[in-house]
């Protein structure tokens, strides 16, 4: 799996907008925007540099994306997905609470929903089992085991596959 970046990212750019136009050169594992930037991971190297070729500088919505590599470590994580976040919430107020359970390496938050990957796959159970039933910021934490999560859930993924754990927020 390759990890990209694609930068400049235009304001009407939509995940599934960004997913086709990448999955022309290969399987699309992973697509997330964040602000005016997202990722992509694409499961092939060969498919990876094509889509860099390709797509770097490609015009999207009039503007000129940037297409590379992602320069961040490559190292294996667990990904929560987090939904319902509070709007006065920053980033490092969140990577805090779920640092309680392990390393975190990444917190992202994009308007009412968050990505934390988590170093360790244990880690990210224990702060879903650990988080259940708590409240933050106003909100409270509900676990569950489920295999459809609903719009204001937490999936755990582990690489491209969903392992069917879930938090939820509620009021």
């Amino acid at each position: 799996m390759v990890k990209l970046f694609i930068g400049n990212l235009p304001r009407e750019a939509t995940e599934q907008e960004i997913r086709s136009l990448f999955e022309q050169y290969g399987r699309v594992l992973e697509c997330d925007i964040i602000k005016n930037y997202g990722f992509v991971h694409i499961e092939d190297k060969t498919a990876a540099e094509d889509a860099i070729r390709n797509l770097h500088h490609y015009k999207l919505h009039g503007v000129c994306i940037n297409v590379e590599a992602s320069k961040n470590k490559s190292k294996a994580s667990t990904k929560l997905h987090v939904g319902n976040i509070s709007p006065s919430c920053t980033n490092l107020e969140l990577r805090s609470k779920f640092e309680e359970y392990g390393p975190v390496l990444e917190c992202d938050i994009v308007k009412d929903y968050a990505f934390v990957h988590m170093e360790r796959a244990e880690d990210a159970v224990e702060a879903i089992r650990g988080l259940d039933n708590t409240e933050f910021q106003g909100r409270l934490f509900e676990g569950w085991t489920s295999g459809s999560c609903g719009t204001s859930a937490a999936k755990l993924y582990q690489a491209s596959r969903c392992v069917d754990l879930c938090l939820a927020w509620s009021h």
